[in-house]
Protein backbone atom coordinates (compact mmCIF):
# COMPACT_ATOMS: atom_id res chain seq x y z
CA UNK A 1 0.00 0.00 0.00
CA UNK A 2 1.39 3.32 -0.88
CA UNK A 3 2.04 5.74 1.91
CA UNK A 4 0.12 9.03 1.76
CA UNK A 5 1.76 11.57 1.04
CA UNK A 6 2.24 14.69 3.47
CA UNK A 7 0.95 18.28 2.94
CA UNK A 8 4.72 19.93 3.18
CA UNK A 9 6.00 17.91 0.53
CA UNK A 10 3.44 19.15 -1.95
CA UNK A 11 4.53 21.12 -4.75
CA UNK A 12 2.44 23.40 -7.15
CA UNK A 13 2.30 22.62 -11.17
CA UNK A 14 5.25 24.37 -12.78
CA UNK A 15 3.78 27.66 -15.15
CA UNK A 16 4.60 31.34 -15.81
CA UNK A 17 6.84 33.43 -17.84
CA UNK A 18 9.66 32.58 -16.49
CA UNK A 19 9.02 28.71 -16.92
CA UNK A 20 7.92 29.38 -20.36
CA UNK A 21 11.06 31.31 -21.12
CA UNK A 22 13.47 28.08 -19.46
CA UNK A 23 11.46 25.77 -21.13
CA UNK A 24 12.24 27.66 -24.70
CA UNK A 25 15.95 28.17 -24.15
CA UNK A 26 16.59 24.55 -23.30
CA UNK A 27 14.50 23.19 -26.50
CA UNK A 28 16.48 25.94 -28.88
CA UNK A 29 19.95 25.20 -27.69
CA UNK A 30 19.35 21.97 -28.12
CA UNK A 31 20.06 21.09 -24.29
CA UNK A 32 18.99 18.57 -21.28
CA UNK A 33 18.29 19.61 -17.54
CA UNK A 34 18.15 17.06 -14.60
CA UNK A 35 14.91 18.73 -13.61
CA UNK A 36 13.08 17.39 -16.84
CA UNK A 37 14.89 14.32 -17.51
CA UNK A 38 14.79 12.84 -13.38
CA UNK A 39 11.11 14.58 -13.31
CA UNK A 40 12.51 16.50 -10.50
CA UNK A 41 9.00 17.60 -8.43
CA UNK A 42 11.45 21.04 -7.63
CA UNK A 43 10.96 21.90 -11.22
CA UNK A 44 8.35 24.66 -11.46
CA UNK A 45 10.32 26.49 -7.99
CA UNK A 46 13.30 26.39 -9.75
CA UNK A 47 12.65 27.12 -13.39
CA UNK A 48 9.90 30.27 -11.72
CA UNK A 49 13.22 31.48 -10.34
CA UNK A 50 15.00 31.30 -13.67
CA UNK A 51 17.36 28.25 -12.56
CA UNK A 52 17.99 24.87 -13.58
CA UNK A 53 20.57 22.43 -13.62
CA UNK A 54 21.75 21.30 -16.75
CA UNK A 55 22.08 17.45 -17.79
CA UNK A 56 25.30 16.98 -20.23
CA UNK A 57 26.52 14.17 -21.65
CA UNK A 58 23.11 13.14 -23.53
CA UNK A 59 19.96 12.03 -22.37
CA UNK A 60 20.69 8.03 -22.01
CA UNK A 61 22.72 6.86 -18.80
CA UNK A 62 24.83 3.90 -18.99
CA UNK A 63 23.60 2.82 -15.18
CA UNK A 64 19.99 1.50 -14.00
CA UNK A 65 19.88 2.93 -10.45
CA UNK A 66 16.46 1.68 -9.19
CA UNK A 67 16.14 5.32 -7.66
CA UNK A 68 16.48 7.86 -10.96
CA UNK A 69 14.33 8.23 -13.91
CA UNK A 70 16.83 9.23 -16.25
CA UNK A 71 16.47 7.08 -19.39
CA UNK A 72 18.85 4.66 -19.73
CA UNK A 73 20.32 2.54 -22.25
CA UNK A 74 22.52 2.91 -25.45
CA UNK A 75 24.42 6.04 -24.81
CA UNK A 76 23.96 9.41 -27.33
CA UNK A 77 27.32 9.84 -29.37
CA UNK A 78 29.44 12.57 -27.80
CA UNK A 79 28.36 16.69 -28.55
CA UNK A 80 31.77 18.59 -28.38
CA UNK A 81 29.48 21.73 -29.09
CA UNK A 82 27.65 21.28 -25.77
CA UNK A 83 29.74 22.70 -23.45
CA UNK A 84 29.52 25.73 -25.71
CA UNK A 85 25.58 25.83 -25.72
CA UNK A 86 25.64 24.92 -21.98
CA UNK A 87 27.65 28.81 -21.54
CA UNK A 88 25.26 30.19 -23.65
CA UNK A 89 22.52 29.11 -21.53
CA UNK A 90 23.87 30.44 -18.70
CA UNK A 91 24.66 34.04 -20.09
CA UNK A 92 21.11 34.08 -21.10
CA UNK A 93 19.92 33.38 -17.85
CA UNK A 94 21.96 35.46 -16.19
CA UNK A 95 23.00 33.00 -13.79
CA UNK A 96 26.21 33.64 -11.13
CA UNK A 97 26.11 30.28 -9.83
CA UNK A 98 25.57 27.55 -12.72
CA UNK A 99 25.23 23.68 -11.53
CA UNK A 100 26.10 20.84 -14.25
CA UNK A 101 25.37 17.39 -13.78
CA UNK A 102 25.30 14.60 -16.15
CA UNK A 103 24.25 10.98 -16.98
CA UNK A 104 26.76 8.29 -16.03
CA UNK A 105 29.06 7.16 -19.21
CA UNK A 106 30.50 3.79 -18.32
CA UNK A 107 30.91 3.40 -21.77
CA UNK A 108 33.56 6.27 -22.21
CA UNK A 109 37.14 6.11 -21.30
CA UNK A 110 37.33 9.02 -19.33
CA UNK A 111 33.65 8.58 -17.91
CA UNK A 112 32.81 11.95 -19.69
CA UNK A 113 35.54 14.19 -17.52
CA UNK A 114 37.01 15.89 -21.03
CA UNK A 115 33.25 17.29 -21.85
CA UNK A 116 33.11 18.28 -17.89
CA UNK A 117 36.36 20.17 -18.09
CA UNK A 118 35.28 22.13 -21.14
CA UNK A 119 31.49 22.71 -19.90
CA UNK A 120 33.44 24.54 -16.65
CA UNK A 121 36.23 26.47 -18.89
CA UNK A 122 33.55 27.79 -21.29
CA UNK A 123 31.28 28.99 -18.45
CA UNK A 124 34.25 30.27 -16.88
CA UNK A 125 34.98 32.10 -19.80
CA UNK A 126 31.65 34.05 -19.46
CA UNK A 127 32.16 38.20 -19.34
CA UNK A 128 29.67 37.63 -15.86
CA UNK A 129 32.25 36.18 -13.98
CA UNK A 130 30.01 33.12 -13.19
CA UNK A 131 30.60 30.26 -10.69
CA UNK A 132 29.91 26.74 -11.55
CA UNK A 133 28.91 23.95 -9.38
CA UNK A 134 29.51 20.50 -11.33
CA UNK A 135 27.79 17.04 -9.58
CA UNK A 136 29.95 14.31 -11.33
CA UNK A 137 29.38 10.25 -11.77
CA UNK A 138 32.05 8.21 -10.30
CA UNK A 139 34.10 7.85 -12.82
CA UNK A 140 34.47 4.16 -12.24
CA UNK A 141 37.46 4.94 -9.41
CA UNK A 142 39.42 6.88 -12.32
CA UNK A 143 42.23 9.09 -10.82
CA UNK A 144 43.41 10.79 -14.08
CA UNK A 145 39.89 11.54 -15.45
CA UNK A 146 38.76 12.81 -12.32
CA UNK A 147 42.10 14.99 -12.12
CA UNK A 148 40.95 16.29 -15.82
CA UNK A 149 37.62 17.77 -14.12
CA UNK A 150 39.32 19.14 -10.61
CA UNK A 151 42.21 20.85 -12.98
CA UNK A 152 39.42 22.73 -14.28
CA UNK A 153 39.11 24.62 -11.21
CA UNK A 154 35.37 24.55 -10.81
CA UNK A 155 34.42 26.25 -7.29
CA UNK A 156 32.61 23.43 -6.15
CA UNK A 157 32.91 19.34 -6.81
CA UNK A 158 29.58 17.77 -5.96
CA UNK A 159 29.47 13.71 -5.82
CA UNK A 160 26.15 12.04 -4.54
CA UNK A 161 26.86 8.83 -2.60
CA UNK A 162 22.67 9.20 -2.50
CA UNK A 163 22.09 6.60 -0.03
CA UNK A 164 23.90 4.34 2.87
CA UNK A 165 25.86 1.35 2.41
CA UNK A 166 23.52 -1.30 3.18
CA UNK A 167 20.86 0.30 0.64
CA UNK A 168 23.28 0.04 -2.55
CA UNK A 169 22.47 -3.63 -3.79
CA UNK A 170 18.93 -2.41 -4.15
CA UNK A 171 18.94 1.57 -4.69
CA UNK A 172 22.23 1.59 -7.15
CA UNK A 173 23.79 -2.00 -7.89
CA UNK A 174 25.82 -0.75 -10.76
CA UNK A 175 27.64 1.54 -7.83
CA UNK A 176 30.22 1.16 -4.67
CA UNK A 177 29.57 3.60 -1.90
CA UNK A 178 33.41 2.78 -0.85
CA UNK A 179 34.14 3.94 -4.48
CA UNK A 180 32.21 7.41 -3.82
CA UNK A 181 33.99 7.87 -1.10
CA UNK A 182 37.38 7.53 -2.36
CA UNK A 183 36.42 9.95 -5.11
CA UNK A 184 35.66 12.48 -2.56
CA UNK A 185 38.88 12.01 -0.79
CA UNK A 186 41.00 11.96 -4.22
CA UNK A 187 39.83 15.29 -5.10
CA UNK A 188 41.63 16.70 -1.80
CA UNK A 189 44.19 14.53 -2.73
CA UNK A 190 44.66 16.67 -6.04
CA UNK A 191 43.51 19.94 -5.16
CA UNK A 192 43.37 20.27 -1.25
CA UNK A 193 41.36 23.95 -0.94
CA UNK A 194 38.74 22.49 -3.66
CA UNK A 195 35.22 22.74 -2.04
CA UNK A 196 33.40 19.11 -2.37
CA UNK A 197 30.18 18.33 -1.64
CA UNK A 198 27.95 15.46 -1.19
CA UNK A 199 23.98 14.44 -1.20
CA UNK A 200 22.10 11.80 0.89
CA UNK A 201 18.02 10.55 -0.29
CA UNK A 202 16.29 9.54 2.91
CA UNK A 203 13.37 7.08 3.24
CA UNK A 204 14.41 4.27 0.96
CA UNK A 205 14.91 1.91 4.20
CA UNK A 206 17.68 3.68 5.82
CA UNK A 207 18.19 3.56 10.08
CA UNK A 208 19.10 6.98 11.54
CA UNK A 209 21.92 5.02 12.74
CA UNK A 210 23.43 4.24 9.19
CA UNK A 211 22.55 8.21 7.97
CA UNK A 212 25.16 9.32 10.96
CA UNK A 213 27.49 7.07 10.25
CA UNK A 214 27.57 8.11 6.58
CA UNK A 215 27.69 11.35 7.58
CA UNK A 216 30.95 10.29 9.97
CA UNK A 217 31.96 8.93 6.54
CA UNK A 218 31.36 11.86 4.49
CA UNK A 219 33.32 13.91 7.14
CA UNK A 220 36.38 11.45 7.74
CA UNK A 221 37.20 12.54 3.60
CA UNK A 222 37.02 16.00 4.61
CA UNK A 223 33.57 16.41 2.74
CA UNK A 224 32.81 20.02 3.20
CA UNK A 225 29.11 20.12 2.18
CA UNK A 226 26.18 17.54 2.79
CA UNK A 227 22.43 17.84 1.47
CA UNK A 228 19.52 15.67 2.63
CA UNK A 229 16.52 15.47 0.81
CA UNK A 230 13.33 13.31 1.10
CA UNK A 231 13.12 10.63 -1.55
CA UNK A 232 10.32 10.76 -3.65
CA UNK A 233 9.82 7.33 -5.85
CA UNK A 234 9.30 8.47 -9.48
CA UNK A 235 7.24 5.29 -10.66
CA UNK A 236 5.63 2.27 -9.35
CA UNK A 237 8.71 0.46 -10.84
CA UNK A 238 11.44 2.53 -8.68
CA UNK A 239 12.04 1.54 -4.90
CA UNK A 240 9.37 2.45 -3.13
CA UNK A 241 9.59 5.19 -0.04
CA UNK A 242 10.07 3.15 3.00
CA UNK A 243 9.00 6.81 5.38
CA UNK A 244 8.64 10.35 5.10
CA UNK A 245 11.01 12.38 7.29
CA UNK A 246 8.87 15.54 8.95
CA UNK A 247 10.23 19.06 8.80
CA UNK A 248 11.07 18.47 12.64
CA UNK A 249 13.38 15.38 11.53
CA UNK A 250 15.23 17.26 9.33
CA UNK A 251 15.57 20.23 11.54
CA UNK A 252 17.62 17.11 13.66
CA UNK A 253 19.64 16.09 11.02
CA UNK A 254 20.68 19.57 10.71
CA UNK A 255 21.76 19.63 14.38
Amino acid sequence: MALKRPEWIKAKAPGGKNYEDIRSMIGDRDLHTVCQSANCPNLGECWKARTATFMILGNHCTRNCRFCDVAHGAPDPLDFDEPKRVADAVEFLGLKYAVVTSVTRDDLPDGGAEIFAKTIEAVHALPTGCAIEVLIPDLLGDFDSLKVVVDAKPEVLNHNVETVERCYPFVRPQAVYRRSLDLLANVKKIDHHMRTKSGLMVGVGETWDELMGTMRDLRSVDCDVLTVGQYLAPSANHVPIDRYYTPEEFDRIKE
